[in-house]
C-alpha cells in the first residue's frame, strides 16, 4: 500500500510538473479594456462638412441670374410675397431652420451667394448636373433632387428676400 500511494504521489506531480504553463500557450481572455489600434486613419476634416455646412460665397451657379446686389434694408412687402410663395411651393421638401428633404433656408446668405440662391431656385435640374456644391447637396440629401416649381424671377426673388430675414 505505501508503495502504491508512492507511485500515486510521483506520478501526480509528474502530471502536475507537465501541465505548467508556457506563457506561449495561454490564449487571451475577454477583457472590457480597450486596446489601442494598431493602425491609424488619416481622415480630412474637409471630406466631413456635409454640403449644407459648406460655406461658398463666390459660386453664383449656373442659370439666368449673374449678378445681384442685395440692398441693405429689406423690403417688407418683398418679405411677405416671398413668405406666401415659400409657403405654397417650397414647404413640402424645406423647414426654415431644420433639414427635413432639402435643406433649411435659414442663414443661407452666409454660406451661399444670392446669386447661387437664385439660380438653384429657377433652376435647379442645371445646377445639380453642372454645379459641384449643388451635385454635393444631391448626394447629402439622398438623391432627392430639387423640383422645378416654375418661379418667376420676380417670385424666387421675394423668396429670396424672405430668407434674409430666416435666422
Amino acid at each position: 500500500m505505501k508503495t502504491t500511494l508512492k507511485l500515486s504521489t510521483i506520478l501526480f506531480a509528474i502530471i502536475l510538473m507537465s501541465c505548467g504553463g508556457k506563457a506561449e500557450n495561454k490564449k487571451e481572455g475577454f477583457s472590457y479594456d480597450k486596446k489601442t489600434p494598431t493602425e491609424t486613419q488619416v481622415s480630412n476634416a474637409a471630406e466631413k462638412i456635409p454640403a449644407s455646412k459648406k460655406v461658398d460665397l463666390n459660386n453664383k451657379g449656373i442659370g439666368p441670374i449673374t449678378s445681384l446686389e442685395l440692398p441693405s434694408e429689406i423690403n417688407q412687402a418683398m418679405v411677405t410675397h416671398g413668405a406666401d410663395v415659400y409657403k405654397k411651393m417650397c414647404t413640402a421638401c424645406h423647414r426654415t431652420d431644420k433639414k427635413f428633404i432639402g435643406p433649411a433656408p435659414a442663414n443661407i446668405l452666409k454660406r451661399r451667394t444670392p446669386e447661387w440662391v437664385m439660380n438653384m431656385i429657377l433652376n435647379p435640374e442645371q445646377m445639380t448636373k453642372e454645379d459641384p456644391l449643388a451635385k454635393e447637396l444631391l448626394m447629402e440629401f439622398n438623391g432627392a433632387p430639387m423640383a422645378n416649381q416654375g418661379l418667376s424671377e420676380e417670385d424666387a426673388r421675394a423668396v429670396l428676400e424672405y430668407f434674409r430675414t430666416l435666422k
